[in-house]
């Protein structure tokens, strides 16, 4: 298994390419079921996540092919994919796959939309909490779909079709609203989701749909109206940049000083940690080609955050920004609202020398002089790079182990942080 090797200290100064959203990706991708005609989408990140998606989609029926590289593209420009469902052949999605991504089970409604069944493995992914599935399924319930669980697997039949329902989310769901969108999008009538996700991929996904021929009014906000049609047409589509990777890499250049540009980052898609990352010292720009990020000398000032639903700090950033709090010249809290369990990596923030105090779902962070470099374990996806940040930072030289989060989420970020004066490599285990 591989490991990634830091020594901290040293400014990152350069340019980091910005990839497309896996958030949006995967979502993306599973909406070709919806039709038998091509999706081709472009910025399509290279990543394990998007490697297991393909072999469940696959499964389905969904060929796939990739173009090749163009003139002028490096290993860090965006693919383009082509994906076409001409037949579903298999409407069960099955443990062994599902388990190893929960994003997977959202496959539930553009199946039962197109095809009337579906049977799909309760999901698995990363273990931040319970994250249950019962707001998706009263989605479908909602639409007219009959929905058992039988032997740990959701059964759902709509053998007429599914037919459009006014949907309300007791909380904010962007599982659901992905799922509600692309199965209602199919469905007979008009379906009117409320206290919908705003998240900037539900839009993205929202606009690919609405290319295909869906009917769509209102994404972005929290209510949607989806007109259903008899079917969707192909369609090309970018993917929008990541965010989540857009911020993880400004709170890099915050902790390391220096001068860095996101290319082909948007500060619309998450203006509130930005914001954040303001009062902490650094300096951020939109220019042209990018969210530009500088921090030359002074502390790094504390500051409190809370994570909150689009448009608010999101919670995907959340530990790379506890990282970047080690080191603040005070006390911070970090409050976490949306996931249980979304603090496993204090313990290895800890062993870098961090002062982190747990209360509830608050973080209190006091912020030290100085980090050395030690042995750390990746928790999870977003958990795994709060390390690398800190270690960038730390005294001496770092290991990241199973790595294999972050090749879930982050493509080349070795290459990338390395392209910019980080001292980082990757390292495989002897035997």
């Amino acid at each position: 298994m591989d490991r990634i090797r830091i020594v901290g200290g040293r400014r990152l100064e350069g340019r980091i390419p910005i990839s497309g959203a896996k958030n949006a990706a995967l979502p993306l991708m599973i909406a070709s079921l919806l039709t038998d005609r091509k999706l081709t989408l472009e910025n399509l990140p290279r990543l394990a996540d998007v490697n297991q998606l393909t072999r469940i989609l696959g499964n389905h029926g969904v060929d796939y092919s990739i173009d090749g590289k163009r003139k002028g593209e490096g290993e860090t420009s965006g693919q383009t994919v082509h994906l076409e469902a001409r037949v579903i052949v298999d409407t069960t999605a099955p443990y062994e796959l599902v388990s190893k991504m929960r994003a997977s089970f959202w496959v539930l409604g553009p199946l039962l939309a197109r095809m009337g069944e579906a049977r799909v493995s309760l999901p698995g992914g990363c273990a931040i909490g319970t994250r249950p599935v019962d707001l998706l399924l009263m989605a479908m319930e909602r639409l007219g779909a009959q929905i058992d669980i039988e032997a740990g697997y959701v059964v759902a039949r709509a053998p007429k079709g599914l037919r459009g329902a006014e949907i309300d989310f007791s909380k904010v769901t962007v599982g659901g609203t992905h799922m509600a969108l692309m199965a209602a999008s199919l469905a007979h009538g008009t379906t009117v989701l409320h206290n919908a996700a705003r998240e900037p991929e539900v839009t993205d996904l929202a606009d690919c749909l609405t290319k295909m021929g869906a009917r769509i009014k209102g994404a972005g906000s929290s209510t949607i109206e989806i007109e259903g049609v008899a079917r969707l047409g192909g369609a090309s589509h970018a993917v929008l940049p990541d965010r989540i990777e857009t911020g993880t890499y400004a709170m890099a250049v915050a902790m390391t000083g220096g001068d860095v540009l996101l290319e082909g980052a948007r500060a619309d898609l998450l203006q509130a940690a930005l914001d954040a990352l303001v009062e902490t010292g650094a300096e951020v720009a939109s220019e042209k080609g990018g969210v530009r990020v500088r921090r030359n000398g002074g502390d790094i000032r504390p500051v409190d955050i809370v994570t909150e639903p689009f448009p608010g700090f999101p919670t995907d950033l959340q530990a790379q920004f506890m990282g970047l709090m080690t080191r603040a010249a005070g006390v911070s809290r970090i409050r976490e609202t949306i996931f249980e369990n979304r603090f496993m990596h204090v313990q290895e923030l800890a062993r870098l020398g961090a002062h982190i105090r747990l209360d509830g779902d608050t973080a209190i962070v006091e912020g030290v002089p100085v980090l050395k470099g030690a042995p750390v374990m990746a928790t999870d996806l977003r958990a795994s790079v709060s390390l690398v940040i800190a270690a960038l930072a730390a005294e001496g030289e770092t290991i990241v182990n199973r790595v294999y989060h972050l090749d879930r989420g982050f493509e080349h970020l070795e290459k990338k942080l390395g392209g910019c004066n980080a001292e980082i490599e990757r390292l495989s285990n002897p035997g």
